[in-house]
């Protein structure tokens, strides 16, 4: 594995290494179950926290070329990675920054007449039409033309020539949810905005939407979480991999006595004599103080020495404490646990947090040493 990261190995208190194989994988297999439509990659947030730069060449090599950031920041980040890749602007066209985006070959995904008329008149004053999306909201009401305003758009002879439209788009509010009734009607509505402008690629799916079938995939879907190894068929097993392991070092291991507590605010009690150790990662590292034991149905666990071992008082800003009692062998200093990873899915921790995978990824911290595993070098671009 190649490091990374400012913090070596040795010197931090818990480990993310990030496998770009499985992240390949994902994505092909994304890219195996969109049918026609071109599968391209959300890689906002810093590849949803685990870095654009690495992230962003393996998805290259595994055969993604068109790419989504949320800030222009970001598609000048990702531009500076990849020359050639088709990059779109999922947060539209910064006011009085045409420029910005032209120099950077960024494609602002359009949501409002004002950001049309003013990508249109810069693009005359550029010498060509520069290509843009267009995005309609179809009912999840956040970014996006009303219905209204995007059939009154296309009314708009001046602008609308003004313009290249290279992608129809929306955005699914449901699509974990095949049958809810918005998401349904979602479907239709992008039908029949489609319907008004024949001829542009559309896109409407997300990682879940991929599985909804091709009413959802038009020409272009576009998975973010997923690729990340959440699950974007939450009512069955998830079938991507696993992308992120985070592990903490063991700081420390004591045994506390029935009746001792552990942590902030004396929240867990032993109720028997306990041997525990503390890692080296808290809240500052991004692990959600929501793990703390007690705040959950289900208490929050990591994975050491071949099983599950719950987490016990307070996650701190630093360090966490587990139950090492029940383990086959003795647990020391310098050891790690898994916090995130294949048998500490970020879904099921997400859930134990009251959040769900995106947060919990995103949310990583910089303090971690961060270790690339290789690509795999039987793909093909």
């Amino acid at each position: 594995m190649d490091q990374t990261a400012t913090t070596p190995k040795d010197l931090a208190g818990a480990v993310l290494s990030i496998d770009l194989s499985a992240i390949q994988k994902n994505w092909r297999y994304l890219n195996s179950h969109a049918g026609s439509a071109e599968c391209g990659a959300a890689v906002k947030g810093n590849a949803y926290g685990l870095g654009v730069e690495p992230v962003g060449r393996a998805l290259w090599e595994a055969g993604c070329r068109s790419f989504f950031v949320a800030r222009p920041k970001e598609g000048e980040e990702l531009r500076g990675v990849l020359p050639e890749a088709t990059i779109y602007v999922l947060d539209g066209l910064f006011p009085g920054q045409a420029e910005f985006y032209a120099q950077n070959n960024l494609l602002p995904a359009l949501i409002s007449t004002e950001e049309a008329r003013e990508w249109a008149a810069f693009g005359r004053v550029y010498g060509r039409k520069l290509p843009c999306a267009i995005h309609v909201d179809t009912g999840i009401n956040r970014l996006g033309f009303p219905i209204a305003e995007y059939t009154a758009l296309l009314a708009e002879t001046a602008t609308m020539e003004g313009l290249n439209v290279s992608l129809l788009m929306s955005h699914l509010a449901c699509a974990e949810e095949a049958t809810h009734p918005l998401t349904l009607k979602q479907r239709d509505t992008f039908r029949d905005v489609r319907a008004k402008l024949p001829g542009v690629p559309a896109s409407l799916a997300n990682s879940s939407g991929i599985f909804l079938g091709k009413d959802y995939a038009h020409d272009l879907v576009r998975p973010g979480i997923a690729i990340y190894g959440g699950n974007p068929t939450p009512a069955l097993a998830n079938p991507m991999q696993a992308v992120a392991l985070l592990e903490g070092t063991i700081l420390q291991t004591r045994t506390v006595h029935a009746g001792e507590t552990v942590g902030y605010g004396a929240t867990w009690q032993a109720a028997r004599e306990t041997r525990i150790a503390v890692l080296g990662a808290g809240y500052k590292d991004g692990v959600p103080r929501a793990l703390s034991s007690g705040n959950s149905a289900t208490p929050p666990q990591v994975f050491l020495g071949g099983k599950r071992c719950p987490i016990i008082g307070r996650v701190s800003m630093d360090m966490m404490a587990i139950d090492v009692t029940d383990l086959p062998r003795a647990v020391a200093h310098g050891d790690s646990a898994e916090i995130l990873g294949p048998h500490i899915l970020i879904d099921e921790a997400a859930a134990w947090a009251g959040t769900i995978s995106y947060e919990l990824l995103t949310r990583l911290g910089s303090r971690y040493a961060r270790l690339y595993s290789e690509l795999d070098s039987g793909l093909q671009s």
